[in-house]
């Protein structure tokens, strides 16, 4: 039976969304048009699934804003790698949370407890990734290619570290954590709270390592010929027109992002199906 739209909520959803949106593009987190993604995405998360989603949305945001930031001058020198910067755009906002806010619509068409379990999954993907990109940077060992083992550069595509892998299951269990707690303050008991740790767990890991697969297969990577270095955009910082190196070219990193929120939502819904749902 299809759930009843509440507009209270959905005024209050674009409320929050618009503090949240207004704050990141003060503190260089948003660019207006990451301003605009925030917008519809948290009005969605928060009009549509309720405070329970719009806390799983708010701790990603908070926490990969601050993360952002955290030696950003040790991070520096690997802007040029990575097809954005710390500053959120508009697809960076619909992959990061609009995987989730379709699977907030999704639940109105058909209510079932298994939808939040997708939407923890998912966020717990994206916030995996983020933590493990932010941080594994930094790690003292360089890092290997998941797919083979190979010694890469620092900021790599596929690459992956102990250290790296570490703050992903950080970010994920960060996650699960909110999502039991508000399973629990919903009266939904500690075996549902305990389910959705797990499966927010299970989903956050699974999505991020298969970010990470990506990468290193078929994520589209370019070279630049000016500055003789592999980056992610089209367009160099250099401004110089750069080559497809390997991949497709179609598979940027905002939808690989965006696929690995949906393996993350498989994969928790999976885990909670065979623990609770």
């Amino acid at each position: 039976m299809p759930g009843s739209l509440n507009l209270g909520e959905i005024v209050l959803g674009l409320f929050f969304s618009t503090i949240i949106g207004l704050i990141g593009y003060r503190r260089g987190a948003l660019s207006r048009s990451g301003v605009v993604g925030a917008l519809i995405t948290g009005t969605l998360i928060f009009g549509l699934g309720g405070w329970e989603w719009g806390v799983l949305l708010i701790a990603f945001f908070i926490s990969s804003s601050l993360l952002s930031f955290y030696r950003a001058s040790d991070k520096e020198g690997l802007a040029e790698k990575f097809a954005k910067g710390h500053q959120r755009d508009l697809g960076q906002a619909l992959a990061n949370g609009g995987g989730m806010a379709l699977l907030a619509v999704f639940s109105q068409v058909q209510p079932h407890p298994a939808w939040f379990f997708a939407a923890a999954g998912a966020m717990a993907a994206v916030n995996a990734d983020t933590w493990a990109t932010e941080l594994g940077v930094l790690s003292p060992q360089p890092p290997r290619l998941l797919t083979n083992g190979r010694r890469v550069e620092v900021g790599t595509s596929g690459g992956v570290t102990w250290w790296g892998t570490g703050a992903s299951l950080a970010g994920a269990f960060l996650i699960g954590l909110l999502g039991g707690l508000a399973a629990l303050l919903g009266g939904q008991g500690w075996g549902a709270a305990g389910a959705l740790l797990l499966a927010a767990v299970g989903g956050g890991m699974g999505g991020s390592l298969f970010d990470s697969l990506l990468g290193a297969t078929v994520q589209a990577i370019y070279w630049c010929d000016t500055c003789q270095k592999e980056t992610e955009q089209r367009v160099h910082r250099c401004h110089a027109q750069t080559r497809l190196l390997r991949g497709w070219v179609w598979l940027g990193n905002d939808l690989v992002n965006f696929i690995a929120s949906g393996v993350g939502a498989l994969v928790a819904v999976g885990i909670g199906w065979i623990l609770i749902l």
